[in-house]
This record gives C-alpha cells, structure tokens and sequence, in this order.
C-alpha cells in the first residue's frame, strides 16, 4: 500500500514537475491525517505504529513544502537543503516505520 504524501514528496526530491502549493497542499493534508492517528493513537496504544507513521509523512511533506518555498523566494540556500535534508530522513523514517520503499 502506498502514501500518496509520501509519494508527492519522492517525486519532488526526484526532481519531478510538483508545484509549491501542491507540496504545502499535501503537507497540510498529511497533518490532517496525523491529527486523526494521534487521537486514535491515544485511545488505543495498539494504533501507536499508525501514528508515528503518519507524524513521518506529515514531517516529510511539510519540510518538502519548506525546502520548495526556501528556493523559489531565494532564502539563504542552507535553508532550503536543510528542509530537503529533513524531508528525506522523514521519508525514510516513513517507509522503516512501514516496511514501504
């Protein structure tokens, strides 16, 4: 089963055609589904790995979100490769919580 926030963001680290605002649209969905786990999370410890992998994806899409925007607007380019850095543990992190690659 794949993540399509996840998928979003490996297309963008791959180089891909993905737009500022389809990643900062994607993060703010893949919170939304963070939202959601972590309250599940805490009414049953059982759903805890479903919540960790959603703050991964969640993560990875926000920080892909900021990487993109740092390098349109020309912020000190440390700033963009420190998201995309940030972006790319996150993703990993995602798919070892998972099993996905």
């Amino acid at each position: 089963m794949t993540n399509e926030h996840i998928e979003l963001v490996k297309r963008w680290q791959a180089g891909g055609e993905v737009s500022v605002e389809a990643l900062q649209a994607n993060a703010d969905a893949a919170w939304d589904v963070y939202a959601s786990a972590y309250a599940a999370a805490a009414a049953d410890d059982a759903l805890y790995a479903a919540y960790a992998a959603a703050e991964g994806c969640a993560d990875a899409a926000a920080d892909a979100a900021d990487a993109a925007d740092a390098g349109i607007y020309d912020a000190p380019a440390d700033d963009a490769y420190a998201a995309a850095a940030d972006a790319a543990y996150w993703v990993k992190r995602y798919e070892e919580t998972t099993n996905e690659k």
